[in-house]
């Protein structure tokens, strides 16, 4: 990158600092310096320091745990494209790591307003929710949260397998053909955060997700929150001319 004079400092330091990350002199996961001494390093006051690292910790790029000191982000070993409907265990089998299956809770059980919606119901009738604990190498990976209308299975409906979509096409007859994403981002959640052994400044990606059939009708809404940490998703966008 070109610079003059009238580039602010601060973005000369975050260059700097990814152009370290890049090249292999700050490792993911290592400690950055004390701001006294990196400033030193840098030749730059400790405000202007503290500004870049402000952007880079916006970005993603570094994350500060209080009390301990900032760190270059660990790089997310698992990636996926938004644009795609992917499963868990393919993204997983992807990174040649195993894949594997805790599963916590399943059962019918009353709606909730968003199922709802989301599902085209009636408050009367009832959901079979699944909650299950994706993991790769036996290491927690994702917190899974699936709800899918009863009316829709037989009795005595269950999981086989790792997949929830194969589950549904080899045991209800149902085929996934497209899906309604949203993400977002949430801080430390207790319950879930402890599950997945996250560490309190790792943030937890939250993956919405409407699935519907070949006839366009809702068959399964899902929550998954990964760790911020392993996974990153990306979005191909097209200029519409």
């Amino acid at each position: 990158m070109v610079y003059n004079y009238q580039t602010p400092r601060y973005l000369v330091v975050i260059e700097q600092i990814k152009t370290k990350i890049k090249e292999g002199e700050l490792e993911p996961g290592e400690r950055l310096p004390s701001e006294t001494d990196f400033a030193k390093e840098l030749h730059v006051s400790r405000n202007t320091l503290r500004e870049a690292l402000r952007i880079l910790e916006e970005e993603n790029i570094i994350i500060r745990k209080h009390g301990v000191g900032t760190f270059v982000n660990k790089k997310p070993i698992f990636s996926g494209g938004l644009e795609e409907l992917f499963s868990i265990t393919d993204m997983i089998k992807g990174e040649q790591k195993e894949p594997g299956t805790e599963l916590l809770f399943s059962g019918l059980v009353d709606p909730h307003l968003d199922d709802v919606t989301e599902l085209q119901m009636d408050s009367n009738e009832k959901v079979m929710l699944v909650k299950r604990v994706r993991t790769a190498n036996q290491d927690p990976l994702v917190y899974c949260i699936d709800k899918i209308p009863a009316k829709l299975l037989e009795d005595g409906f269950e999981l086989e397998g790792e997949s929830i979509f194969d589950s549904l096409h080899r045991n209800a007859g149902i085929t996934i053909s497209y899906a309604k994403a949203d993400i977002k981002t949430v801080g430390y959640h207790k319950e879930i955060s402890r599950i997945l052994k996250c560490e309190s400044g790792i943030p937890l990606l939250v993956l919405k997700q409407i699935h519907f059939d070949t006839s366009d009708k809702p068959i399964l809404y899902s929550l998954n929150f990964f760790r911020s940490d392993q996974v990153s998703f990306n979005v191909f966008r097209k200029r519409v001319l």
